[in-house]
């Protein structure tokens, strides 16, 4: 029983770390702690007298535990993937939740994880595991069952798509809040030149509606993204200002109800993403006590 005691109190000293493993891995918050949880079912029946460092064989778990769910997950929902937007973690504008801290370490925007859904599971693991953990490939090598040269591969394949599709924000978070309320104030009044003036001319919007095939869509371009904002700012939305994963973004309501969440990357002063959750079945899901909604 001493034991035992000894191993749950281990579990819950690492359990930030292993919800920020099993966070980068999945996308999804609900997932991640059902992981977390699954883990210390098999850590607490396991044989842990011969393990050496019980951190690194508790990310392991979780990581194995992580993969297998990526590997049997079914599709999603029929709209493609391309418009499917991972779980947000929604912090006040005026600072992030402790508890938040190691989930949001490494900058792990919207924007970085929809570019990790589209790696293959093992590419997934080997590149969060080793460039955000700093797992060794030895390490990583059983997992994906795979040498240690062809896990480096496969973090190497990766980090490739990564910088080649995730676009890296500003670092002037007030610079940042600016733009971004020029973009909601420009949609609010439906003002398409001023809109264009604060959108990069390649920027990507996408929305993700779930099984409301009206509320998804993947737009390119500054005047296309532009046309799709002044017909949202009819809807009669209200925008409440939000931190979404670190970065300025937005928690739209619609009748007092919150309706989605937007999350916007800026790079060179100008947008460049916007990321929008608007599932109805996840957006109620959300927990959204600290703005007061």
């Amino acid at each position: 029983m001493a034991d035992q005691q000894w191993l749950a109190e281990r579990f819950e000293e690492q359990r930030p770390r292993l919800r920020a493993v099993a966070y980068r891995m999945l996308g999804s918050l609900s997932e991640a702690e059902d992981a977390v949880q699954d883990a210390w079912i098999r850590v607490s029946r396991a044989d842990t007298t011969e393990v050496e460092n019980l951190g690194a064989w508790l990310t392991t778990v979780v990581a194995r535990v992580s993969l297998n769910l990526l590997r049997s997950r079914k599709t999603r929902r029929e709209a493609p993937l391309d418009v499917y937007v991972p779980d947000p973690i929604i912090d006040p504008v005026d600072g992030t939740d402790p508890e938040h801290e190691a989930l949001l370490a490494d900058s792990v925007g919207l924007a970085l994880l929809v570019v990790l859904e589209t790696l293959t599971p093992p590419e997934r693991l080997a590149f969060v595991l080793h460039d955000m953990f700093g797992v060794p490939f030895e390490e990583i090598a059983p997992i994906v069952d795979r040498s240690s040269d062809a896990a480096r591969q496969l973090a190497s394949r990766a980090r490739r798509r990564v910088r080649g599709a995730a676009p890296t924000p500003d670092a002037d978070l007030r610079a940042q809040w600016e733009v971004v309320e020029a973009f909601l104030a420009a949609a609010h009044g439906g003002d398409f030149d001023a809109l264009l003036e604060v959108l990069d001319p390649d920027v990507v919007l996408r929305a993700d509606g779930g099984d409301v095939a009206d509320l998804s869509r993947l737009v390119r371009g500054a005047e296309t993204v532009a046309s799709s904002a002044t017909v949202w700012s009819r809807v009669g939305l209200g925008m409440r200002r939000a931190l979404i994963n670190g970065t300025p973004g937005f928690v739209s309501l619609r009748d007092g109800e919150p309706f989605s969440v937007g999350a916007v990357t800026i790079s060179g002063g100008r947008i460049v993403e916007i990321n929008i959750l608007a599932d109805p079945e996840r957006v109620a899901k959300l927990d959204l006590t600290v703005l007061d909604v």
